[in-house]
């Protein structure tokens, strides 16, 4: 199996947190002061690569607008790849433990990787909310650490930064619809989606449709 060169760098020369973070006398206040920015840093980091990730979903997405001159709309036609409206139909599963059916969604692949990034940055936002309650009002110092490894090294682990960032093509794995990622400490609250014709079929039949709003 192919290494992935981005990948490399998180699973090989990083090392495990949890084992470092035992280490280190978070006692010393200048010791404390670095992993502080060290966490605001990995944050700081991992924003800037969904903002870009943002930018690049987002391609063209202006290009006609009559406001803007001929030349930035050339400009932005030379920098920037189109907005992919391909149509992606497929069957959303109820929650584990819910009554509901199955959904049959039907997008686009633009507006499905907006989906995904809004829930990143959602994602992102709590483990902040979390990390600062934590830390600044029951004083744990360890997760400062381990919170700034493991979110970056996921981040770059993502689908949408594969794509995007990296260029790889969304076939095998990263072909979408993806399969929601675990829940509140990776317990799985949702089954996989699913694309195949069948279940498209079958949604469509017992009257499941819906269209995912952008």
């Amino acid at each position: 199996m192919a290494i992935n060169p981005q990948m490399y760098v998180f699973d090989e020369v990083l090392p495990e947190p949890r084992s470092v973070s035992k280490k280190i006398p978070f006692d010393d206040p200048q010791v404390l002061l670095g992993v502080r920015i060290l966490y605001i840093v990995t944050n700081l980091i991992i924003a800037g690569v969904y903002l870009y990730l943002q930018t690049k979903i987002n391609a063209k997405k202006g290009i006609l607008d009559s406001h803007l001159s001929p030349i930035r709309q050339l400009q932005l036609m030379l920098n920037f790849r189109s907005v992919d409206l391909t149509t992606l139909k497929y069957v959303e599963p109820a929650p584990m433990g819910s009554a509901d059916e199955p959904k049959l969604i039907t997008t686009t692949v633009h507006s499905y990787d907006l989906q995904q990034l809004r829930a990143l940055w959602k994602s992102q936002l709590m483990g902040v909310g979390m990390m600062g309650v934590m830390h600044l009002y029951f004083r744990y110092t360890n997760p400062l650490l381990i919170q700034s490894i493991i979110p970056l090294k996921g981040a770059f682990e993502g689908n949408l930064v594969k794509i995007h960032l990296f260029g790889q093509p969304a076939i095998g794995d990263l072909k979408r619809p993806w399969k929601a990622a675990g829940g509140l400490m990776g317990m799985a609250g949702q089954g996989e989606p699913k694309a195949d014709k069948k279940s498209i079929e079958q949604a469509e039949r017992a009257g499941s449709g819906g269209v995912k709003e952008e």
